[in-house]
Protein backbone atom coordinates (compact mmCIF):
# COMPACT_ATOMS: atom_id res chain seq x y z
CA UNK A 1 0.00 0.00 0.00
CA UNK A 2 1.10 3.58 -0.57
CA UNK A 3 1.53 6.21 2.10
CA UNK A 4 -1.96 7.51 1.28
CA UNK A 5 -3.73 4.17 1.33
CA UNK A 6 -4.07 3.98 -2.46
CA UNK A 7 -4.11 0.38 -3.63
CA UNK A 8 -1.43 -0.99 -5.90
CA UNK A 9 -1.91 -0.56 -9.64
CA UNK A 10 -4.29 -2.90 -11.45
CA UNK A 11 -1.99 -4.24 -14.14
CA UNK A 12 -4.62 -6.67 -15.40
CA UNK A 13 -6.99 -3.75 -16.04
CA UNK A 14 -4.27 -1.96 -17.97
CA UNK A 15 -3.72 -5.02 -20.14
CA UNK A 16 -7.47 -5.29 -20.71
CA UNK A 17 -7.52 -1.67 -21.91
CA UNK A 18 -4.63 -2.45 -24.24
CA UNK A 19 -6.55 -5.40 -25.69
CA UNK A 20 -9.31 -3.06 -26.79
CA UNK A 21 -6.71 -1.06 -28.74
CA UNK A 22 -5.27 -4.24 -30.26
CA UNK A 23 -8.71 -5.18 -31.55
CA UNK A 24 -9.12 -1.69 -33.01
CA UNK A 25 -5.75 -2.07 -34.75
CA UNK A 26 -6.52 -5.50 -36.13
CA UNK A 27 -3.71 -7.48 -34.49
CA UNK A 28 -3.95 -10.78 -32.65
CA UNK A 29 -1.17 -9.98 -30.21
CA UNK A 30 1.35 -7.29 -29.36
CA UNK A 31 5.02 -7.96 -28.69
CA UNK A 32 6.11 -5.35 -26.13
CA UNK A 33 9.85 -4.71 -25.86
CA UNK A 34 9.98 -1.22 -24.33
CA UNK A 35 10.90 -1.75 -20.67
CA UNK A 36 8.90 1.23 -19.42
CA UNK A 37 5.79 -0.11 -21.14
CA UNK A 38 6.44 -3.57 -19.72
CA UNK A 39 6.63 -2.06 -16.24
CA UNK A 40 3.35 -0.21 -16.83
CA UNK A 41 1.56 -3.38 -17.94
CA UNK A 42 3.06 -5.85 -15.45
CA UNK A 43 5.02 -4.14 -12.65
CA UNK A 44 8.27 -5.81 -13.71
CA UNK A 45 11.36 -3.61 -13.24
CA UNK A 46 14.22 -5.76 -14.54
CA UNK A 47 16.59 -4.67 -17.31
CA UNK A 48 15.77 -7.44 -19.80
CA UNK A 49 12.26 -8.52 -20.71
CA UNK A 50 9.66 -8.90 -23.42
CA UNK A 51 5.90 -9.29 -23.11
CA UNK A 52 3.37 -10.91 -25.44
CA UNK A 53 -0.20 -9.62 -24.94
CA UNK A 54 -3.07 -11.27 -26.81
CA UNK A 55 -6.21 -9.50 -27.99
CA UNK A 56 -8.60 -12.45 -27.77
CA UNK A 57 -11.25 -12.84 -25.10
CA UNK A 58 -9.75 -14.88 -22.31
CA UNK A 59 -6.27 -14.14 -23.62
CA UNK A 60 -4.92 -13.26 -20.19
CA UNK A 61 -4.16 -16.94 -19.68
CA UNK A 62 -1.90 -16.89 -22.74
CA UNK A 63 -0.26 -13.53 -22.09
CA UNK A 64 3.36 -14.25 -21.17
CA UNK A 65 6.39 -12.33 -19.94
CA UNK A 66 9.93 -13.46 -20.64
CA UNK A 67 13.16 -12.46 -18.90
CA UNK A 68 16.53 -14.07 -18.24
CA UNK A 69 17.76 -16.14 -15.33
CA UNK A 70 19.03 -13.16 -13.36
CA UNK A 71 15.42 -12.13 -12.77
CA UNK A 72 13.73 -15.49 -12.22
CA UNK A 73 12.94 -14.71 -8.57
CA UNK A 74 12.08 -11.08 -9.29
CA UNK A 75 9.62 -11.84 -12.07
CA UNK A 76 7.86 -14.40 -9.88
CA UNK A 77 7.48 -11.82 -7.12
CA UNK A 78 6.56 -8.82 -9.26
CA UNK A 79 4.38 -10.57 -11.86
CA UNK A 80 2.70 -13.48 -10.07
CA UNK A 81 -0.41 -13.28 -12.26
CA UNK A 82 1.27 -14.08 -15.62
CA UNK A 83 3.08 -17.02 -17.09
CA UNK A 84 6.83 -16.36 -17.09
CA UNK A 85 9.39 -17.79 -19.49
CA UNK A 86 13.11 -17.67 -18.73
CA UNK A 87 15.37 -17.08 -21.72
CA UNK A 88 18.23 -14.67 -22.37
CA UNK A 89 16.85 -13.77 -25.82
CA UNK A 90 13.46 -12.76 -24.44
CA UNK A 91 11.92 -11.32 -27.58
CA UNK A 92 13.04 -14.30 -29.64
CA UNK A 93 11.45 -16.75 -27.20
CA UNK A 94 8.11 -14.94 -27.36
CA UNK A 95 8.17 -14.73 -31.15
CA UNK A 96 8.79 -18.47 -31.23
CA UNK A 97 5.84 -19.01 -28.88
CA UNK A 98 3.63 -16.83 -31.06
CA UNK A 99 4.57 -19.05 -33.98
CA UNK A 100 3.86 -22.23 -32.06
CA UNK A 101 0.44 -20.82 -31.13
CA UNK A 102 -0.27 -19.86 -34.77
CA UNK A 103 -0.95 -16.30 -33.75
CA UNK A 104 -1.23 -14.73 -37.20
CA UNK A 105 -0.85 -10.92 -36.99
CA UNK A 106 1.65 -9.85 -34.35
CA UNK A 107 1.95 -6.16 -33.59
CA UNK A 108 5.22 -4.62 -32.46
CA UNK A 109 6.16 -1.17 -31.17
CA UNK A 110 7.08 0.53 -34.41
CA UNK A 111 8.62 3.52 -32.63
CA UNK A 112 10.87 1.25 -30.55
CA UNK A 113 11.93 -1.67 -32.77
CA UNK A 114 14.94 -1.17 -35.04
CA UNK A 115 15.17 -2.38 -38.64
CA UNK A 116 17.56 -5.13 -37.57
CA UNK A 117 15.21 -6.26 -34.81
CA UNK A 118 12.32 -6.39 -37.27
CA UNK A 119 14.37 -8.55 -39.63
CA UNK A 120 15.14 -10.86 -36.72
CA UNK A 121 11.43 -11.16 -35.93
CA UNK A 122 10.81 -12.31 -39.50
CA UNK A 123 13.56 -14.91 -39.18
CA UNK A 124 12.30 -16.22 -35.83
CA UNK A 125 8.57 -16.12 -36.55
CA UNK A 126 8.02 -18.15 -39.70
CA UNK A 127 4.41 -17.88 -40.79
CA UNK A 128 3.69 -14.79 -38.69
CA UNK A 129 2.75 -11.38 -40.05
CA UNK A 130 4.41 -8.52 -38.16
CA UNK A 131 2.53 -5.23 -38.03
CA UNK A 132 3.97 -1.98 -36.65
CA UNK A 133 1.80 -0.17 -34.11
CA UNK A 134 2.16 3.44 -32.98
CA UNK A 135 2.30 4.40 -29.30
CA UNK A 136 -0.64 2.28 -28.16
CA UNK A 137 0.64 1.83 -24.61
CA UNK A 138 1.85 5.42 -24.44
CA UNK A 139 -1.70 6.43 -25.31
CA UNK A 140 -2.95 4.56 -22.25
CA UNK A 141 -0.17 5.92 -20.06
CA UNK A 142 -1.25 9.52 -20.60
CA UNK A 143 -4.20 9.25 -18.18
CA UNK A 144 -2.94 8.49 -14.68
CA UNK A 145 -4.88 6.27 -12.30
CA UNK A 146 -5.16 6.96 -8.57
CA UNK A 147 -2.01 4.99 -7.75
CA UNK A 148 0.02 6.89 -10.32
CA UNK A 149 -1.15 10.31 -9.13
CA UNK A 150 -0.35 9.26 -5.57
CA UNK A 151 3.21 8.38 -6.57
CA UNK A 152 3.57 11.62 -8.52
CA UNK A 153 2.45 13.50 -5.41
CA UNK A 154 5.08 11.67 -3.36
CA UNK A 155 7.80 12.52 -5.89
CA UNK A 156 6.77 16.17 -5.93
CA UNK A 157 6.67 16.25 -2.13
CA UNK A 158 10.24 14.92 -1.95
CA UNK A 159 11.42 17.71 -4.24
CA UNK A 160 9.44 20.38 -2.39
CA UNK A 161 10.89 19.26 0.93
CA UNK A 162 14.43 19.10 -0.41
CA UNK A 163 14.35 22.69 -1.67
CA UNK A 164 12.80 23.91 1.58
CA UNK A 165 15.54 22.19 3.58
CA UNK A 166 18.25 23.61 1.32
CA UNK A 167 16.97 27.13 1.92
CA UNK A 168 16.51 26.58 5.66
CA UNK A 169 20.11 25.38 5.97
CA UNK A 170 21.43 28.38 4.08
CA UNK A 171 22.69 26.13 1.32
CA UNK A 172 21.87 28.68 -1.38
CA UNK A 173 24.28 31.56 -0.75
CA UNK A 174 26.98 33.63 -2.44
CA UNK A 175 30.37 31.94 -2.57
CA UNK A 176 29.11 28.42 -3.25
CA UNK A 177 29.36 26.90 -6.70
CA UNK A 178 26.52 25.68 -8.88
CA UNK A 179 27.88 22.16 -8.57
CA UNK A 180 28.01 22.26 -4.77
CA UNK A 181 24.43 23.46 -4.44
CA UNK A 182 23.11 20.99 -7.02
CA UNK A 183 24.78 18.03 -5.31
CA UNK A 184 23.40 19.06 -1.92
CA UNK A 185 19.91 19.42 -3.36
CA UNK A 186 20.17 16.00 -4.99
CA UNK A 187 21.15 14.40 -1.68
CA UNK A 188 18.33 16.14 0.14
CA UNK A 189 15.83 14.59 -2.28
CA UNK A 190 17.11 11.17 -1.20
CA UNK A 191 16.78 12.20 2.44
CA UNK A 192 13.16 13.13 1.78
CA UNK A 193 12.16 9.82 0.21
CA UNK A 194 13.39 9.81 -3.40
CA UNK A 195 14.74 6.56 -4.85
CA UNK A 196 16.63 8.58 -7.47
CA UNK A 197 16.77 12.03 -8.99
CA UNK A 198 14.39 12.40 -11.91
CA UNK A 199 17.10 13.86 -14.19
CA UNK A 200 20.37 15.76 -13.87
CA UNK A 201 19.58 18.83 -11.80
CA UNK A 202 19.84 22.13 -13.66
CA UNK A 203 21.27 24.83 -11.42
CA UNK A 204 22.28 28.05 -13.13
CA UNK A 205 23.47 31.31 -11.62
CA UNK A 206 23.85 34.78 -13.10
CA UNK A 207 24.15 34.81 -16.88
CA UNK A 208 24.03 31.00 -16.90
CA UNK A 209 20.36 31.26 -15.96
CA UNK A 210 19.75 32.42 -19.55
CA UNK A 211 20.77 28.95 -20.80
CA UNK A 212 17.59 26.83 -20.65
CA UNK A 213 19.34 23.50 -19.95
CA UNK A 214 22.57 24.66 -18.34
CA UNK A 215 24.50 21.97 -16.47
CA UNK A 216 26.01 22.84 -13.08
CA UNK A 217 29.63 24.02 -13.19
CA UNK A 218 32.10 25.58 -10.79
CA UNK A 219 30.57 29.00 -11.46
CA UNK A 220 30.26 30.85 -8.15
CA UNK A 221 26.96 32.25 -6.92
CA UNK A 222 27.10 36.01 -6.30
CA UNK A 223 24.86 38.66 -4.74
CA UNK A 224 22.39 40.01 -7.27
CA UNK A 225 22.22 36.78 -9.28
CA UNK A 226 19.19 34.97 -10.53
CA UNK A 227 19.52 31.30 -9.56
CA UNK A 228 17.41 28.97 -11.70
CA UNK A 229 16.85 25.48 -10.31
CA UNK A 230 15.14 22.80 -12.45
CA UNK A 231 15.00 19.49 -10.61
CA UNK A 232 12.89 16.51 -9.66
CA UNK A 233 12.68 13.34 -7.63
CA UNK A 234 11.69 9.80 -8.59
CA UNK A 235 9.51 7.70 -6.28
CA UNK A 236 8.42 4.15 -7.20
CA UNK A 237 9.32 4.89 -10.81
CA UNK A 238 7.33 8.14 -11.05
CA UNK A 239 9.00 11.49 -11.70
CA UNK A 240 8.44 15.03 -10.52
CA UNK A 241 9.58 18.14 -12.37
CA UNK A 242 9.76 21.65 -10.94
CA UNK A 243 11.64 24.86 -11.68
CA UNK A 244 12.01 27.81 -9.37
CA UNK A 245 14.03 30.95 -10.06
CA UNK A 246 15.29 32.84 -7.00
CA UNK A 247 17.36 35.97 -6.43
CA UNK A 248 20.39 36.30 -4.16
CA UNK A 249 19.87 39.59 -2.38
CA UNK A 250 17.56 42.44 -3.30
CA UNK A 251 16.32 42.05 -6.91
CA UNK A 252 16.74 44.86 -9.41
CA UNK A 253 13.84 46.34 -11.32
CA UNK A 254 14.47 44.34 -14.48
CA UNK A 255 14.60 41.13 -12.46
CA UNK A 256 11.26 41.81 -10.80
CA UNK A 257 9.68 42.77 -14.12
CA UNK A 258 10.96 39.65 -15.87
CA UNK A 259 9.89 37.40 -13.04
CA UNK A 260 6.37 38.81 -12.95
CA UNK A 261 6.06 38.39 -16.73
CA UNK A 262 6.98 34.71 -16.58
CA UNK A 263 4.73 34.21 -13.57
CA UNK A 264 1.80 35.73 -15.47
CA UNK A 265 2.51 33.48 -18.46
CA UNK A 266 2.66 30.42 -16.25
CA UNK A 267 -0.62 31.35 -14.59
CA UNK A 268 -2.25 31.68 -18.03
CA UNK A 269 -0.94 28.27 -19.07
CA UNK A 270 -2.17 26.60 -15.91
CA UNK A 271 -5.57 28.26 -16.20
CA UNK A 272 -5.89 26.79 -19.72
CA UNK A 273 -5.44 23.20 -18.50
CA UNK A 274 -8.87 21.68 -18.94
CA UNK A 275 -10.15 18.44 -20.45
CA UNK A 276 -10.92 18.89 -24.15
CA UNK A 277 -8.55 21.83 -24.69
CA UNK A 278 -6.07 21.45 -27.55
CA UNK A 279 -2.48 20.97 -26.41
CA UNK A 280 -1.34 23.72 -28.79
CA UNK A 281 -3.93 26.08 -27.30
CA UNK A 282 -2.46 25.65 -23.82
CA UNK A 283 0.95 26.63 -25.17
CA UNK A 284 -0.59 29.60 -26.95
CA UNK A 285 -2.30 30.83 -23.78
CA UNK A 286 1.03 31.21 -22.00
CA UNK A 287 3.10 32.20 -25.04
CA UNK A 288 0.77 35.06 -25.94
CA UNK A 289 1.48 36.76 -22.60
CA UNK A 290 5.20 36.79 -23.35
CA UNK A 291 4.68 37.78 -26.98
CA UNK A 292 2.50 40.73 -26.00
CA UNK A 293 5.34 41.94 -23.78
CA UNK A 294 7.65 41.90 -26.82
CA UNK A 295 9.76 38.92 -25.75
CA UNK A 296 8.24 36.10 -27.77
CA UNK A 297 11.58 35.26 -29.42
CA UNK A 298 13.12 34.69 -25.98
CA UNK A 299 10.68 31.89 -25.08
CA UNK A 300 12.62 29.24 -26.97
CA UNK A 301 10.98 25.95 -25.96
CA UNK A 302 7.59 24.34 -25.60
CA UNK A 303 5.37 25.09 -22.64
CA UNK A 304 5.44 21.63 -21.13
CA UNK A 305 5.19 17.88 -21.42
CA UNK A 306 3.62 14.83 -19.91
CA UNK A 307 5.33 13.25 -16.92
CA UNK A 308 5.02 9.85 -15.26
CA UNK A 309 7.17 6.73 -15.56
CA UNK A 310 9.34 8.88 -17.82
CA UNK A 311 10.32 12.46 -17.22
CA UNK A 312 9.21 13.38 -20.74
CA UNK A 313 6.18 11.59 -22.15
CA UNK A 314 3.00 12.40 -24.02
CA UNK A 315 1.32 14.79 -24.40
CA UNK A 316 3.46 17.68 -25.60
CA UNK A 317 2.33 21.24 -24.85
CA UNK A 318 3.94 23.20 -27.67
CA UNK A 319 3.17 25.23 -30.77
CA UNK A 320 3.19 22.03 -32.79
CA UNK A 321 1.50 19.97 -30.08
CA UNK A 322 -1.23 17.65 -31.31
CA UNK A 323 -4.37 16.28 -29.72
CA UNK A 324 -6.46 17.47 -26.81
CA UNK A 325 -6.09 17.11 -23.08
CA UNK A 326 -7.91 14.39 -21.17
CA UNK A 327 -8.85 14.42 -17.52
CA UNK A 328 -6.21 12.71 -15.41
CA UNK A 329 -3.26 13.64 -17.64
CA UNK A 330 -0.17 14.79 -15.72
CA UNK A 331 1.78 17.60 -17.38
CA UNK A 332 4.29 20.33 -16.65
CA UNK A 333 3.75 24.02 -17.37
CA UNK A 334 7.10 25.77 -17.66
CA UNK A 335 7.34 29.06 -19.57
CA UNK A 336 10.69 30.82 -19.60
CA UNK A 337 12.26 34.00 -20.90
CA UNK A 338 16.03 34.10 -21.38
CA UNK A 339 18.19 37.17 -22.05
CA UNK A 340 21.53 35.82 -23.39
CA UNK A 341 24.50 37.00 -21.36
CA UNK A 342 22.29 38.55 -18.71
CA UNK A 343 19.91 36.09 -17.11
CA UNK A 344 16.64 34.24 -17.41
CA UNK A 345 13.60 33.03 -15.53
CA UNK A 346 11.66 29.79 -15.77
CA UNK A 347 8.83 28.74 -13.45
CA UNK A 348 7.55 25.18 -13.68
CA UNK A 349 4.98 23.02 -11.95
CA UNK A 350 3.72 19.47 -12.29
CA UNK A 351 -0.09 19.32 -12.44
CA UNK A 352 -2.91 16.88 -13.17
CA UNK A 353 -5.68 17.97 -15.55
CA UNK A 354 -9.06 17.92 -13.79
CA UNK A 355 -12.57 19.15 -14.46
CA UNK A 356 -12.89 22.53 -12.80
CA UNK A 357 -9.17 23.24 -12.83
CA UNK A 358 -5.85 21.41 -12.53
CA UNK A 359 -4.54 19.74 -9.40
CA UNK A 360 -1.20 21.29 -8.44
CA UNK A 361 1.37 18.73 -7.25
CA UNK A 362 4.47 20.92 -6.80
CA UNK A 363 3.63 23.12 -3.85
CA UNK A 364 6.71 25.32 -3.36
CA UNK A 365 5.71 28.99 -3.45
CA UNK A 366 5.96 30.81 -6.77
CA UNK A 367 6.32 34.24 -5.20
CA UNK A 368 9.70 35.74 -6.03
CA UNK A 369 11.99 34.30 -3.37
CA UNK A 370 14.73 36.65 -2.20
CA UNK A 371 17.59 34.79 -0.49
CA UNK A 372 19.37 37.10 1.94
Amino acid sequence: MSDHGVRRPDHAARRAALRDLLVENGVDALLVTDLVNIRYLTGFTGSNAALLVYSWDGAEERTVICTDGRYATQVAEQVPDLRAEIARASARRLVELAGEWQTGRVGFEGHVVTVDQHRAFLDWGTGLEFVPTANLIEQLRQVKDAYEVDRLRAACAAADAALATLLERGGLRPGRTERQVALELDWLMFEHGAEAVAFQTILATGSNSAVPHHRPTDAVLAAGDFVKIDFGARVDGYHSDMTRTLVLGEPSGWQRELYELVRAAQRAGEDALKPGVACAAVDAAARSVIEEAGHGELFVHGLGHGVGLQIHEAPGLAKAGTGTLLGGVAVTVEPGVYFPGRGGVRIEDTLVVREGGPELLTLTSKDLTVVD
